[in-house]
């Protein structure tokens, strides 16, 4: 029965995982990189993001890929690290100085939009999004 139950294991191998390309609309020069995070609610706007990647940016549309993503449901957060120093800029009133945007265009008003409105689904399929930057200098 053990030999039975671990050759199910075995065969049915890791669970699947897809790669999701985010594009990223309206990045403003060719400074730095593009970078995009995937996460999970428990992780939002958090610098613990499990799934992130990022690309040289140029001016317009910036693709970046994320894989190894398990299904579950993410919210996308990105930023246009111009200076190239893997965080966010900010102002000395805590506003962004760097582009910024979410999945589903979530807006921000006052502050980062809450993740249920930047949520979206992850199955086993690879998947495309896209979503804009707002400067605000």
């Amino acid at each position: 029965m053990i030999r039975a139950l671990l050759c199910a294991l075995f065969l049915s191998g890791p669970a699947a995982a897809a790669t999701i390309v985010v594009t990223v609309h309206g990045v403003r020069n060719d400074h730095g990189q593009v970078r995009v995070a995937l996460c999970p609610a428990a992780n939002f706007l958090q610098p613990t993001c499990p799934w992130f990647g990022s690309a040289q940016a140029h001016p317009g549309d910036v693709r970046v890929t994320v894989s190894h993503v398990p299904p579950g449901t993410y919210a996308a957060e990105a930023f246009h690290d111009e200076n190239d120093n893997g965080k966010l800029e900010r102002s000395f009133f805590g506003l962004p100085e760097e582009g910024m945007g979410f999945s589903n265009d979530a807006p921000m008003h006052f502050g980062p939009p809450k993740f249920d409105a930047a949520a979206f689904q992850v199955d086993a399929a690879d998947k495309e999004i896209g979503f804009r930057l707002k400067y605000y200098n």
